[in-house]
């Protein structure tokens, strides 16, 4: 996982690999406010982001999920979110799998999650062994205005997990 604020991207760049530029890019360059919500294609189907709008809720009504075929970057553009993060481990459990039509699974049973605060102009990259719990309130409800990039990993020069 990394996590960090938009505003210092150009400072960072230098340092992720051209696909996750691509989506942190598109995320500095584009008037996020003004976007329509639903999917926006970035590079085909290798990177593209999908904008949604939504109140938080309790932690304990949102179910844990991983991916296998993309890597997620999850910018904050107004509200306040918590994002429960744990390391996929072999005491993790899947509930529902739906890796095959969705590229998600949703677990029942995780260890060592922590909760990871994303306020406006924050973003966090959760990649498949990081299990995240997005779209979770603190004490009181937010709505939220986020960007999901998704990439995929091969876009990333990796395999399927």
């Amino acid at each position: 996982m990394i996590a960090g604020y938009l505003s210092n991207i150009n400072s960072e760049l230098a340092l992720y690999p051209q696909a996750l530029k691509l989506g942190l890019n598109f995320l500095a360059q584009t008037d996020i406010g003004q976007l329509a919500l639903g999917q926006h294609e970035i590079q085909g189907t290798a990177i593209y982001a999908i904008v949604s709008e939504y109140q938080t809720q309790p932690m304990e009504e949102r179910r844990p999920e991983a991916h296998q075929k993309y890597v997620d970057i999850q910018y904050v553009f107004s509200g306040r979110e918590i994002i429960g993060v744990a390391p996929l481990s072999p005491e993790s459990e899947i509930e529902e799998n739906c890796f095959s039509d969705r590229d998600v699974a949703f677990f029942s049973k995780i260890t060592q999650e922590t909760e990871l605060t994303l306020l406006p102009g924050m973003f966090a990259v959760f990649f498949p062994w990081d299990v995240h719990r997005p779209n979770c309130a603190d004490s009181r409800p937010s709505k939220v205005r986020k960007v999901v990039v998704k990439i995929a990993l091969e876009a990333l020069g990796g395999t399927k997990f």
